[in-house]
């Protein structure tokens, strides 16, 4: 899921921190990466962008990689019809702002949904990186409802509108929100 990266609509808490077109080239940049790391035989990579016309005409992203409007609604709506994508087959829908995320943890990922119904990444904050289900039967239809965003109760919320389906985690992975997550990542990435 990505946003168009435009000073002030991406990244705006840590726009606060360092400015907003400081976070917008951060974003696109940290984006970039991101797409060139995940590029893989094994997966398609599909973009849903945001907002929606602007991001299907954008010359941001690479113009290769298969793109679908957000639409609008909560994060809960727009992750839902991201996970509805045409096709058989699992899937997992990323946030762009998450450094760690690598062709490895994308992998263990959906190893874990031939094993599982449903797999998340989880974020040091309650919240998660990564959802991913297995699609063998239809979503459950209150999926994402009354999930308190942005809290550290999202992951337990939406764990909550997924009664019954088996469900793995897998690495840990933080986001970067303030000034403070990313000198965390700078110190992380000059340690691996």
């Amino acid at each position: 899921m990505v946003k168009e990266p435009q000073p002030g609509r991406v990244k705006t808490r840590l726009g606060r921190d360092i400015g907003m077109t400081t976070a917008a080239w951060w974003f696109r940049h940290q984006t970039d990466s991101l797409l060139r790391r995940l590029r893989d035989p094994r997966w398609d990579l599909v973009l849903a962008v945001a907002p929606d016309a602007e991001g299907l005409r954008s010359r941001v992203w690479p113009s290769d990689l298969a793109r679908i409007p957000q639409g609008r609604g909560t994060l809960g709506d727009r992750m839902a019809r991201a996970l509805a994508l045409p096709g058989r087959g699992p899937v997992c829908v990323i946030g762009a702002d998450i450094p760690g995320i690598n062709r490895t943890r994308i992998a263990r990922a959906f190893a874990e949904l031939g094993r599982n119904e449903a797999v998340f990444g989880p974020a040091p904050d309650g919240g998660y990186w990564l959802i991913g289900l297995a699609r063998r039967r239809p979503a459950p239809p209150a999926l994402f409802h009354r999930v308190r965003w942005s809290t550290e109760h999202a992951l337990a919320d939406t764990l909550a509108t997924l009664p019954g389906l088996r469900t793995a985690f897998v690495d840990s992975l933080a986001d970067v929100d303030t000034a403070g997550d990313l000198r965390m990542t700078r110190r992380s990435a000059r340690v691996t």
